[in-house]
């Protein structure tokens, strides 16, 4: 839906002639632009409280900037591009404002908004092998609205570099949790944390790992509670279920 007939929906309810229900019914009705390749999604945000993000990887720099563009004319301010690389980015940055993140691979329209969430949210990982995917979590939270707190480098393998962040953890309304090789990070954050957990496996690791299997089934097995863990790389995944959970309203006036 566009602004100008959201305008037009709410000109009508003030002026008696369309019941809230009804114009709330049309807000919330999917709202979709043809492109030929792509049907862009409007009412999105509307209905899940986060407009339409653009995965890069497998199309072209053309049908994004397509996409992009539709979402613009739309009146979608903000757009999170995931999977997005360097030379995709080169021609999209020509036409766009585009802040672009080689390592996380993200790019970014529209800037970064001011943090709304009920609190921070930790983005922990173990290596600096790691930093792409927990990158791609930390600017997803990010963009959605959210306070982060980075924790990086901070693996079992040298754990007191994790235990002199306690304060950090015990503060956490949420904490991502991103490990490759046996995944043991979020167990341990796990049982140092009060809040919700989310683990996020990655293709880090020498042959046995089978590129993030191993870690993925260590983290599904964690003996600490309140995990939960998302897909192997799927940064994105996290960042976004985080910001589900930091944005939960209490029901006590908050």
């Amino acid at each position: 839906m566009d602004k100008a007939r959201a305008k037009e929906l709410l000109e009508a309810v003030a002026a008696g002639n369309l019941k809230v229900d009804e114009a709330l019914l049309q807000f919330q009705t999917a709202d979709v632009t043809d492109i030929g390749y792509a049907q862009v999604d409007h009412s999105r945000a509307m209905r899940q409280g986060v407009g339409e993000v653009v995965y890069g990887e497998g199309k072209t720099a053309d049908q994004i900037w397509g996409i992009c563009k539709t979402m613009l004319e739309a009146g979608q301010e903000r757009i999170l591009i995931t999977r997005l690389d360097a030379a995709k980015a080169q021609e999209l940055a020509g036409v766009f404002d585009l802040d672009y993140h080689e390592a996380a691979r993200i790019g970014i329209i529209g800037g970064l908004p001011q943090p709304n969430g009920n609190g921070t949210i930790v983005v922990a990982c173990a290596g600096t092998s790691d930093l792409p995917v927990a990158e791609e979590a930390a600017l997803t939270a990010e963009v959605l609205g959210n306070e982060i707190v980075r924790l990086f480098d901070v693996g079992v393998a040298g754990i007191h570099r994790l235990l002199s962040h306690t304060e950090d953890i015990a503060r956490a309304n949420v904490i991502i949790a991103v490990a490759g090789m046996e995944g043991a990070l979020p167990s341990v954050v796990g049982g140092l944390a009060s809040c919700p957990v989310i683990a996020v496996p990655t293709s880090v690791g020498y042959g046995a790992s089978f590129d993030g299997l191993a870690a993925l089934l260590a983290m599904l097995n964690s003996c600490a509670s309140g995990i939960s863990v998302v897909n192997i790389d799927n940064g994105f995944g996290a960042g976004y279920q985080a910001s589900m959970i930091n944005h939960v309203k209490t029901g006590r006036g908050e």
